[in-house]
Order: C-alpha cells, then sequence, then structure tokens
C-alpha cells in the first residue's frame, strides 16, 4: 500500500482534506446556494408557471446523479470490485445525501397542480383515461410514493456509507459483507423504485402516454452523468495535488470505459423505446415523439442523437482517449450538459408546445438544487479520509493495471 509513500502517515495526509481547502470551498457553495435560492423565490413571485418545470429539470438533473452513485456502489460490492476502492468514497458520499431529496422535493409537490394535469379533478373528470388512472395517479398517493421511494434509497445509501466509514477504522471483512448483503435486495429496490419514480415525476408529465421502458432510460442517463460527475471530482483533487497517487491514469481508464459502456447502454434503450413506438404506429405512444418533432423541438431531439451518442462513443472510443486527463475532462463535462438536456426534452416540451425557450429559471433552479446537494456531499467528505482506507482491497487498487 506504501509503495508509492514515503510513510504511511504520508499517505493518509494526502486522503484527507485539509481544513482552509474544506472551508474555502464550502463559502463558495453556501454562497451559490444563498443566490441560487434567492432567484427561486423570485421566481415563484414572478412566473410560476415556468418556475415548476424548470425546477422539475434541476430537480431530476441533480438527483438522477445520486441515484446512478447508489447504483454503482452496490455493484462495486456485490462483485468484490478492486479496481474502484480508491474512487468508491466520492461515489459513497454523492449516494448518502439522498436524503437532502426529501427536502428538495418539496416544491414539486407544491406546485403539483402546475406541473400534472391528472391533479385537477375537473380534468379527470372528463377523461375516461385518468379516471382508469386515478388510483394510482392522485395527489395523496403520489405525494406518499414519493417520500417511500426517497426513504427506499435513503436506507440503502446510508447504511452502505456508514459500513465503509466504519471499515476505515476496524479494517474488518464484516462491514464489506455487510454492505454486499444490502446490496443484492437493494439491487432490485432501487431500480424498481427509481423507474417507479420515472414514471410518477416525469412520464405523468403526458399521462396519456406510455412506455415500458422509460424508467430504464431515465437511470441510464443517470448512470452516465454519475460516472462524468465522479470523474470530474477526482480530476479537481488531483489538480489540487490529492489522490494523484491513490487515483492513476488507471482509475481513468476504468471511469473511461465506464462512460463509453453507459452511453451504448443509452443509445440501446433510447433507440429501443423509439423503434417499438414508431413501429406500433399508435396515436396513444408517438403523441410523445411528435411534441418533440415539433418547432425548435426537433433540433434539440437531433442535438441529442449527436450529443448523447456520436460525440461521447467516438471521443471516448480509442484507448488513447480515456487515458488523456484533459479529453476525459471535457468529454465528463460535455456528458453532464448533455444528460441535462435530455431530461429538459422530456419535461420542458409538455410546458412549452411551440419550442425551445430557456430561461434564467432554468439555470438558478438547477444551482439551486446541484448547490444543496454540494453542500452535504462536502460536509459529509471532509470528516473522513477521501477513500476507504481500511478497504482490504486497497492493495489491490492502488496497484491496479489495464491490460
Amino acid at each position: 500500500m506504501m509503495t508509492e509513500y514515503a510513510t504511511l502517515e504520508q499517505a493518509r495526509e494526502n486522503w484527507r482534506l485539509d481544513p482552509s481547502t474544506w472551508t474555502r470551498i464550502r463559502n463558495v457553495i453556501v454562497f451559490a446556494a444563498l443566490i441560487s435560492w434567492v432567484g427561486v423565490i423570485a421566481g415563484y413571485f414572478t412566473d410560476p408557471e415556468r418556475l415548476f418545470p424548470s425546477y422539475l429539470t434541476g430537480f431530476m438533473a441533480s438527483t438522477v446523479i445520486l441515484l446512478g452513485c447508489l447504483f454503482f456502489v452496490m455493484v462495486m460490492f456485490l462483485t468484490g470490485s478492486a479496481w474502484s476502492v480508491t474512487v468508491r468514497r466520492f461515489f459513497e458520499t454523492l449516494a448518502a445525501t439522498i436524503p437532502v431529496a426529501a427536502i428538495l422535493i418539496l416544491p414539486v409537490l407544491f406546485g403539483i397542480h402546475h406541473l400534472y394535469e391528472w391533479s385537477h379533478e375537473a380534468v379527470v373528470a372528463k377523461d375516461h383515461i385518468l379516471q382508469g388512472k386515478h388510483v394510482w395517479l392522485n395527489t395523496q398517493a403520489f405525494t406518499i410514493r414519493a417520500f417511500v421511494y426517497i426513504a427506499i434509497w435513503s436506507l440503502l445509501a446510508l447504511r452502505i456509507y456508514s459500513n465503509s466509514v466504519k471499515q476505515d477504522m476496524t479494517h474488518s471483512a464484516a462491514q464489506m459483507d455487510s454492505s454486499s448483503r444490502w446490496s443484492a435486495p437493494g439491487l432490485l429496490l432501487a431500480f424498481l423504485s427509481v423507474s417507479l419514480a420515472a414514471f410518477d415525476w416525469v412520464m405523468s408529465l403526458q399521462p396519456h402516454w406510455y412506455s415500458t421502458i422509460f424508467g430504464i432510460y431515465v437511470y441510464a442517463g443517470g448512470g452516465m452523468s454519475c460516472m462524468a460527475a465522479v470523474t470530474l471530482i477526482c480530476l479537481a483533487f488531483r489538480k489540487y495535488g490529492r489522490l494523484e497517487k491513490s487515483i492513476t491514469i488507471e482509475h481513468y481508464h476504468d471511469l473511461g470505459k465506464w462512460m463509453f459502456a453507459l452511453t451504448v447502454f443509452w443509445t440501446y434503450i433510447a433507440f429501443s423505446q423509439y423503434l417499438l413506438i414508431w413501429y406500433a404506429n399508435l396515436a396513444e405512444e408517438t403523441v410523445f415523439f411528435e411534441a418533440r418533432f415539433t418547432g425548435s423541438w426537433k433540433w434539440m431531439s437531433l442535438l441529442l442523437l449527436v450529443g448523447h451518442f456520436i460525440v461521447p462513443f467516438f471521443v471516448l472510443l480509442p484507448r488513447a482517449s480515456k487515458r488523456n486527463l484533459k479529453v476525459l475532462t471535457g468529454i465528463s463535462i460535455w456528458i453532464l450538459f448533455i444528460c441535462y438536456i435530455d431530461l429538459y426534452w422530456m419535461i420542458l416540451p409538455v410546458f412549452n408546445k411551440d419550442g425551445v425557450h430557456f430561461h434564467w429559471l432554468d439555470f438558478v433552479c438547477w444551482m439551486a438544487v446541484a448547490s444543496t446537494y454540494a453542500f452535504f456531499f462536502w460536509w459529509r467528505l471532509g470528516k473522513h479520509s477521501l477513500i476507504p482506507e481500511g478497504d482490504l482491497r486497497l492493495e489491490q487498487s492502488l496497484t491496479h493495471i489495464n491490460i
């Protein structure tokens, strides 16, 4: 473990944040959060009809990153992944901020009548399709399910996170075994609950439309964006002289491979959804793509084709690009941007049917949610080692080499 460090103490010092850096970055995050939340409040009084769709987009774009991290943390424990040990603490800590979603979901619930037509009794009374779905799509059930989803995710994330930080002290296999036992049913629970949440929070914006793979489509985007976010976090620490000997080119190579694989998987799911709807040619299904091929939305649809598939696919295809830190930085930023655009494309056409109309609230709402999550992520990160130093596979991770 110490092959790259003169002493164990030197290694541990490199695995921790110094207090001055932690405080400085915390202050920046707090400032961004305060300014953006003031903007959200101003948006409520000036343009509430636009605020809630923009907020839902920002909430989803940020939350799916955490859910992607939760998924991959459980995969890491179930597979006994050794290469990922030195980067796993960032996945764990991001996932452990999921409980904050119980507060950040409140504006969505508060604006339910601005977002979802099925929440209006007068509309339901005139629509036999909505009447048939009313047992599931009603305000009370929607609210209860939202907190149930978040409770499931929080339980899984916090249990695994607590095991990991405890192992920093015990250096025991017991915590690894416990996390693996939680991860087995946790993967199934996470997949089902995230799919249902995607149906509730996004697909029900158009309650007449349905897609059986919409949940995994949303989760695939979350997987891409979480890998991009963790890559950028690792690169930021490297820039400031932390973890450069613990998270090596080999680890960045693997993160790049994951981004490439998830690009292909997202494209497969997206194309499958489109192909099935195109082939069936049913009015209740084609309404989704009809809205997104109208006006300037068709150009955003083409942007997704190019930006969500072609660009990351060909950039990440060569081995050399996955080992080039500048290329990884650029493509990670691009993936986070295009994953936000994807959710924007899913949500905003319901409210702006004639075309794309960007609004200052789009950025402010995203920044409010993202900076709030970032604050709690940073708070947790400063309390423990930046890598799981008690993990029994740490030596393997430190010496990991791609063949």
